[in-house]
């Protein structure tokens, strides 16, 4: 698999969980006069704007729907494997495009993109095997989120890294401003393999042996990257195995922590005062990525989001789905508000002081997070293993090898190993 990944440097980046009915009244003039558009993708505030201003296409013999949840990875490819489909676009990242190319239910979009993708731009279209399967609209990556006033009031410097974040998390529980000043997303499953993925790329970590599907995540970087997770989880709520985004962000507003590794598109709701006391929303800044160990690489991982197509879309869907997110990501999606809530891949945006910790990871070279087929399936098997070591019911080792086990008959079962 070939893959086009133009999209990811920063010269081209520069240049509530229910089913919601859009509005029916023609609201923009998309071109479009029949088809269905069924939307789903995760939930928080920049696919809001981007499925929100699709809907303006809706009206006449056209209907946009948006199911827009954190549950989007569980409906993705069974929603768009029917024909009809249930689903006629999902709204995907680096990791979640991969699972709907080998269960084969995404469309090339080439023939849309030479018949209506003229205002798009060059470094949105991910372009796989010479086929464009995505058109990406925003970058986003993980970085620190920091209480300014709750480091300042101890004389506590902004961590560069997860060493000094620790350092920094004992200052503070020793001073008695909070007991468990650190947040994370940290929910057993995906959140959780993330984290690991993050920590293992910032120990210098290589998945897979060159050229092959061998998962090669058993040795001292694996070791070293589920012991600091552990270090960190003494900082957290004694409940971070269920703590998402969602929940992470919620324990933000409410107080409770100082110093997380957060999503740059998650971080403009913190700075605002709904749910938030005036201490927390008017002292929440941005930083750049953490650091860990001493392989100068970022322990985090680049990533794009964008949206496809189904396979099993009618040709009159299709096309209406492709006009209508089109036009949901034109460059009159930006304006004062918008412009806030994500780094975005769209002509004539303008980076923002919210954007600045998505920059500095950009600028940093961190990794895109890894496009491979097989990928998903350590995803899973880290998600699946990981959470009794952490709450000290296994040894490193073990849980290692259990990872690896576990991802090793998937990837068999798959074909990707013998």
């Amino acid at each position: 698999m070939t893959i086009n990944l133009r999209g990811l440097t920063l010269c081209a980046l520069l240049g509530a969980g229910a089913t919601v009915a859009m509005p029916g009244g023609a609201l923009a003039d998309c071109g479009i006069d029949t088809g269905r558009v069924s939307i789903v993708g995760n939930e928080f505030p920049a696919i809001r704007a981007v499925a929100a201003r699709a809907a303006e296409c809706a009206g006449g013999g056209v209907t946009v729907r948006a199911n827009l949840t954190s549950q989007h990875q569980t409906l993705n490819v069974a929603g768009m494997s029917t024909s009809p489909p249930e689903y006629t676009s999902a709204i995907i990242a680096n990791s979640s495009i991969v699972a709907l190319i080998n269960d084969d239910v995404i469309r090339p979009l080439n023939d849309l993109v030479a018949a209506h993708g003229a205002g798009l731009q060059p470094h949105q279209l991910i372009t796989i095997d010479g086929n464009v399967m995505a058109v990406a609209f925003m970058a986003n990556a993980q970085h620190l989120v920091y209480r300014e006033d709750v480091l300042e009031g101890l004389g506590l410097a902004v961590p560069t890294s997860y060493e000094e974040v620790l350092a920094a998390a004992e200052a503070i529980r020793a001073a008695g401003v909070m007991q468990n000043p650190l947040g994370g997303a940290y929910a057993a499953g995906w959140n959780l393999a993330q984290e690991f993925i993050n920590m293992y790329i910032g120990h210098g970590g290589q998945f897979f042996a060159p050229g092959s599907a061998e998962v090669t995540i058993n040795n001292e970087a694996g070791v070293a990257a589920l012991e600091m997770m552990k270090a960190l989880t003494a900082y957290m709520n004694p409940d971070f195995l269920t703590h998402d985004s969602n929940a992470t962000s919620t324990e933000w507003m409410a107080g409770n922590v100082a110093l997380m590794n957060m999503w740059g598109s998650r971080s403009q709701p913190l700075m605002e005062p709904e749910g938030s006391a005036p201490e927390v929303h008017t002292n929440t800044r941005v930083g750049g990525p953490l650091m860990v160990g001493d392989s100068g690489v970022p322990a985090t991982t680049l990533w794009w989001d964008g949206w496809t197509v189904a396979k099993h879309a009618s040709d009159a869907d299709a096309e209406a789905t492709f006009r209508a997110l089109t036009h949901g990501i034109q460059p009159g999606l930006l304006n004062d508000e918008t412009m806030q809530l994500a780094v975005w891949m769209i002509e004539g945006y303008e980076p923002t002081p919210v954007s600045e910790g998505v920059i500095a990871t950009i600028q940093a070279g961190a990794q895109p997070y890894p496009m491979l087929p097989y990928m998903g399936l350590l995803h899973t098997a880290l998600g699946d293993n990981i959470a009794p070591f952490l709450q000290g019911r296994a040894s490193a080792a073990d849980t290692l090898e259990a990872i690896e086990a576990a991802y090793t008959s998937a990837a068999r079962e798959r074909g990707f190993l013998n």
